[in-house]
């Protein structure tokens, strides 16, 4: 047998820097719900997992046990961790803060609840939407790919280069755009369906100003939206996840 020498703990510990903070951060696993030792041991048993098939990358890139380069190396890839698990965040943050112009246009905004993954406020089909988001995310093994995208990110960003400020914001910049043209794109039918409904109601409203169109019209909206959502669900969260899983294999 090998014997475990200094060099390969530190060398694992630098690998469990940038694969804790991207578990911390990646949807699913950050969940609140989850409780934090669950999370750290998680990260632990992902990091030693890992290790046999990353080790020999990651030495070359830590030089020396001098304390100025552990805490350069640790800081450089929390960093770079930290920078994955936010890219992979901002899909479901995206599509939560749609998810939530979705339930305002079917007439749903005004009610809040507790997020099922989250300690915020938000309206229960936001909550629905993004629960069942991140279901399909384990459902179709996109864990597992974070995984693998974990491991090839030591051959793209290796250890030896550090952080690099201006491409973390690059990055950030980049994944915001692609978030939100996806995500508006999946709640355009309902963006569309609130604007012309709200329309022929004002329109209605001005014609009779006498009865409270708002108010009588207003369980016809909810049951088209509904409608709605029950016709469309199935594609938008079809596309959601091809997007999601596109970044993840392409980075």
């Amino acid at each position: 047998m090998t014997a475990i020498g200094s060099g390969t703990i530190l060398t694992a510990f630098v690998l469990f820097c940038r694969i804790g903070a991207c578990l911390m951060l990646m949807p699913g696993f950050a969940s609140e719900r989850v409780p934090v030792q669950m999370r750290l041991f998680l990260a632990i048993a992902v990091t030693l997992a890992l290790a046999p098939l990353l080790i020999g990358k990651v030495a070359p890139g830590v030089p020396d046990d001098a304390p100025g380069t552990i805490a350069r190396l640790v800081i450089s890839e929390t960093l770079l961790g930290g920078l994955i698990g936010l890219l992979g965040r901002f899909f479901f943050l995206a599509l939560e803060t749609l998810a939530t112009a979705m339930a305002l246009a079917v007439g749903l905004g005004s009610v809040l609840a507790a997020a099922i993954d989250d300690a915020e406020l938000a309206p229960p089909l936001a909550s629905f939407i993004t629960l069942c988001a991140t279901m399909l995310f384990f459902a179709t093994d996109q864990h597992w790919e974070v995984l693998r995208a974990l491991a090839d990110s030591y051959a793209a960003l290796p250890v030896s280069n550090g952080f690099g400020a201006q491409f973390g914001l690059v990055q950030l910049v980049d994944i915001a755009s692609k978030t939100f043209f996806l995500t508006l794109r999946i709640a355009s039918p309902f963006i569309i369906f609130g604007i012309v409904i709200n329309l022929a109601i004002g329109l209605a409203n001005k014609l009779t100003p006498q009865i409270p169109v708002y108010f009588i019209s207003l369980p016809f909206v909810l049951a088209g939206g509904l409608f709605l959502l029950y016709f469309v669900s199935k594609q938008f969260l079809q596309i959601f996840m091809a997007g999601f899983a596109a970044w993840l294999a392409t980075g």
